[in-house]
C-alpha cells in the first residue's frame, strides 16, 4: 500500500490543554503550512494535585495514556508517509510510550519534557523546549535527558513550564521563536 498524507498528534499537559498557544499553533501551521491532517489527544480521568506527588504523577500518566489510546483507536497509521507527535509536559511521556507501544516511527516536537519522559522516547526523536523557571523539571535532567537522547533542546531563561517569564512581549518574542524552529523542523522531510 502506497503511503500518503501527514499526520500531526497533540498530547496536551495536565493543564496546558491543546488550545493553549504552543500546541494550538504548532497544529495550525502544521495545517495550513504543510498540509497535516490533525489530531488532538483530550486526557480524562487526571487526578488533582499532581506536582510533587509521585503516585498521582504515575496515575495522570496512565490516564494520559489510557485517553490516547481510546482517542487515537480508530487511526490507521500505515496510510501515513509521516508522523510528528507534539506533546507537552506529561503529554511528552504519553507520546513516547504510546509510540513504543504502537510501534511507530515518527518525529516529536517536545514541549517542556519531564525528567521521566527520556526513559519512554527513542534517541534522536525529535526536538526539545525547556525554561529555566521550569518547577516541574530541573535545568540539569532536562539537559542531561537530552544529551543521552541526541534531542536538539532550546533552553528559554527565566521561562517557566508553560514557557512564559511574565513578561508579555518577551513571551510573544519567544513563541514567534519557537515558532520558526518549529516551521524549520516540519520542513525538514
Amino acid at each position: 500500500m502506497k503511503k500518503h498524507g501527514k499526520l500531526m498528534i497533540l498530547f496536551p499537559g495536565i493543564g496546558y490543554t491543546n488550545d493553549r498557544p504552543l500546541l494550538y499553533y504548532t497544529g495550525k501551521m502544521a495545517v495550513s503550512e504543510f498540509g497535516f491532517t490533525l489530531k488532538r489527544v483530550s486526557y480524562r480521568g487526571l487526578p488533582d494535585k499532581v506536582k510533587g506527588d509521585p503516585v498521582k504523577m504515575k496515575e495522570a500518566f496512565q490516564a494520559a495514556l489510557r485517553s490516547a489510546e481510546d482517542d487515537l483507536k480508530e487511526l490507521d497509521f500505515s496510510v501515513y508517509s509521516e508522523i510528528v507527535m507534539v506533546s507537552k509536559s506529561i503529554g511528552t511521556a504519553a507520546a513516547g510510550a504510546y509510540a513504543e507501544g504502537h510501534g511507530l516511527c515518527c518525529r516529536n516536537i517536545y514541549y517542556t519534557p519531564l525528567e521521566e519522559t527520556f526513559s519512554r522516547i527513542r534517541p534522536e526523536s525529535g526536538i526539545a523546549f525547556h525554561g529555566t523557571a521550569d518547577p516541574w523539571a530541573g535545568d540539569e535532567a532536562v539537559i542531561r535527558g537530552c544529551e543521552k537522547m541526541h534531542i536538539p533542546l532550546t533552553v528559554i531563561e527565566n521561562a517557566n513550564h508553560s514557557l512564559e517569564t511574565g513578561n508579555v512581549r518577551k513571551d510573544i518574542s519567544n513563541l514567534g521563536k519557537i515558532m520558526e524552529q518549529v516551521y524549520q523542523f516540519l520542513s525538514m522531510v
